[in-house]
Formats: structure tokens, sequence, C-alpha cells
């Protein structure tokens, strides 16, 4: 049992950083092969490349005439002309900005999308390393459970202990087998959401320890720095440029677009040729698209602002559940320190001074409060990794 409190003392103080390490390196390679984040950058920078077309002047026009005269002796006609469109918010670069302000939106999209899955492959390991710690308990109480089985099964045969008393002891012992079964089932369970997160590739994860870490001591002091970390309120925020600088060109929009060519006429012994001009006022088609714009900059400042509200107060939620968590962890450390029965409870039952009934629901108690404390560990963890996801 000593082994066991070693154990369960250096999971929770983070005496090293290989589970923290090798999480990260699964994290990466999680990264790197994920069809998913692959499908998703794809995504992306087609949706840049969508973003960056229509921002460019117009074709220019090239027109050709070849006209018969009637009656013949006039002679034909031949017409060339060359026209290019000028639009302000082409020529002043008011469509790129706003391209470029909307492809930094696409980029905050696949940075929150990227937070996300990295964060369900996280939990995932977390889990895992949990399960890995049980196991690694499960397997010492098996040993224990069948060297009594064993000690049982003398007496019974010597006439010691009755049918009765051994069962219960068979019964102890197939439950911790029944347990440790059932544990293999979700460690594998678990080992295959992680190979299907990481492309189809098989990932190992034997640790059984966590990392140290560390719960921020104000929380609105780390919100202000999170907040400008966070990418869904980025994006939000960069919903606020996008519109703002479609707002702006909208209202070039309105103003007159300009053409400029050159052409020439050629008839029987006479040519003109010489500049074409021309101007486009827009009465109709750009009709409340400015009040349009400007709506859609009211929407995203609100929207914004009511993500930042809710993120604020869900955080705050959190991190009060993870300031909780980490408190009850701590106390169950404590109380596997200096409540630890359970070499009293060897010698009393080897000397016959307490039944195996007795024995059993005792060690049962103290089984119980490490597999709690284990949880609380394993809940804490979890419930902090959710808390820093932005840092992913």
């Amino acid at each position: 049992m000593k082994t066991i409190i070693a154990t369960l003392l250096i999971l929770f103080t983070g005496i090293t950083l290989n589970a923290q390490t090798t999480i990260n390196s699964i994290l990466a390679s999680i990264e790197e092969n994920n069809t998913t984040l692959k499908s998703l950058r794809e995504s992306a920078e087609a949706q840049k490349l969508e973003n960056k077309t229509g921002i460019y002047l117009e074709n220019p026009e090239v027109g050709f005439n070849y006209l018969w005269g009637n009656p013949a002796d006039i002679g034909n006609r031949t017409d060339f002309s060359i026209m290019q469109t000028f639009d302000i918010a082409t020529i002043t670069g008011m469509k790129s900005k706003a391209a470029n302000k909307q492809n930094v939106l696409v980029e905050w999209q696949y940075k929150a999308d990227r937070m996300n899955i990295l964060l369900e492959a996280k939990q995932y390991c977390i889990d895992l390393i949990y399960y890995n710690a049980l196991k690694k308990e499960l397997d010492q109480r098996l040993q224990h459970a069948e060297t009594i089985a064993a000690g049982y099964e003398d007496r019974l045969n010597s006439g010691d202990v009755s049918r009765l008393e051994y069962n219960k002891v068979q019964l102890n012992l197939t439950s911790v087998q029944g347990e440790i079964f059932r544990i293999e089932v979700e460690r594998n369970a678990l080992l295959e959401q992680l190979k299907r997160l990481n492309g189809g590739t098989d990932i190992l994860l034997e640790d059984w320890q966590y990392d140290d870490i560390l719960l921020p001591l104000h929380f609105d002091d780390w919100f202000t720095q999170t907040a400008q970390q966070n990418p869904v309120l980025a994006y939000a925020r960069q919903e606020i440029e996008v519109s703002k600088q479609r707002l702006s060109l909208s209202k070039t929009m309105n103003l007159p677009t300009l053409s400029a060519g050159y052409m020439s006429e050629k008839v029987v012994g006479e040519r003109f040729q010489g500049l074409s001009l021309g101007i486009s006022i827009p009465l109709w088609e750009n009709k409340n698209r400015v009040k349009q714009a400007k709506a859609s900059v009211k929407a995203a400042e609100s929207r914004e602002t009511d993500n930042r509200q809710q993120f604020y107060n869900q955080l705050q939620i959190l991190y009060n559940r993870t300031a909780g968590l980490k408190i009850a962890a701590e106390k169950y450390r404590q109380s596997l320190v200096t409540a630890n029965n359970t070499g009293l409870l060897k010698k009393a039952l080897d000397a016959g001074e307490i039944s195996l009934l007795e024995y059993m629901v005792e060690i049962g108690l103290y089984y119980e409060t490490i597999n709690r404390a284990l949880e609380a560990e394993r809940d804490y963890q979890k419930a902090f990794a959710e808390l820093s996801a932005v840092e992913l």
C-alpha cells in the first residue's frame, strides 16, 4: 500500500513533465495528420482566393466595325476602339483592403476549428492517462486479491474457514478482474478516438502521470490576456473591421465610374481618331447599399459585445469549477496520506482481530477514496484544458 500512496503522490504533484511532453507530441502529430484539419486548411485557402477574386479593374473592351457602304461608290467604313473602365474603389485599393480583411476572418475561423479539434484530442489524452493510472492501481489490487484468495483456498482446504468466506474472497477477486477488463475496453476506445483524429495512424500513450498545472490567481487579469488570443472573439472583432471596410467600399461605389480609351474611324479618303471618355453615374444600382452596410456594422458590433460577454461568463463559470476541482483533488491527496489504514487492516485480518467482511468493507472504502481521488484529478485536468484551450 505504500507503493500505491507513492504512486498517487507522484500523480498529483506532477514531479515529471513526461505526460505533458507526450501530450504535446501527440497534439503535434494530430495537427499534422488530421484529415479534417487538412480539409479545413484547403477550404480556407480556396476561400482566400475567392475573396481575392473580382478586386481588379474590369477587362478592357476592344471593338471593331467593318461597314459596307450603299451605294457602293461611297466606299466602306472601318471603326476601331479600345476602352478601359475605372472605378474609384479599385483604383484606391479599397477592394483589395476589404479582401485582405476577409482573409484574416477566414484565418481566425480556421484557428477556432483547429483549437476545437486539438482540445478534443487533449481531453482524450487526459482520460487515457487517468485509465492508465487506474489500471496501474488495479493491477496492484489484483495482486493483493490473488494473495488473499490463495491464502483462503489453503485455509478452506484445512477447514480453517467456511465456504461462504472463501466465496467472498473469490467474488472480490472476480470484481477486480472485471474492472480491469472494463478499463481495457475504455482505454482501447480512447486509443481508437486518437487514431481517428491522427488520420488513421496509431498513437501510443502509456503515461499515468499528469504535469503540474497552475491555475491563474486573478481571473479578470487572466481573461483580459486570454480574450486577445481567443479565435472566436478575434473572429467577432474582425467581423467589425470587415463590416466597416464594406461600408467604406459601399460609399465609394456611389461615386461615378470613369472610362477612357482610343477610337478611330476610317472611311474612303478620310480618317478620324482620338480619345474616348465616358462616365457612369450610379443613380439606382446601389440604392440602399450604404444603409445595408451600416446595419451590418451595427450587427457585427452587437455580436462582438454579446460574444465577449458570453465568453466572459462561460470562462468565469469554468474557472470557478476548475478552482473547486483543484481543492477537491488536494483534499483527496491529504486524506490518502493521513487516513491510510491498509497495513493495519491486513495485520488485523491475519491476526483474526477483524472478520473478512469487516476487512473488505474497510479496504473497499479506502479503494473507493483512491478512485475518487483519481477522478478528481482527471476532472481538474480536463477543466483546466478547456479553460486554457486558447494556448493549444
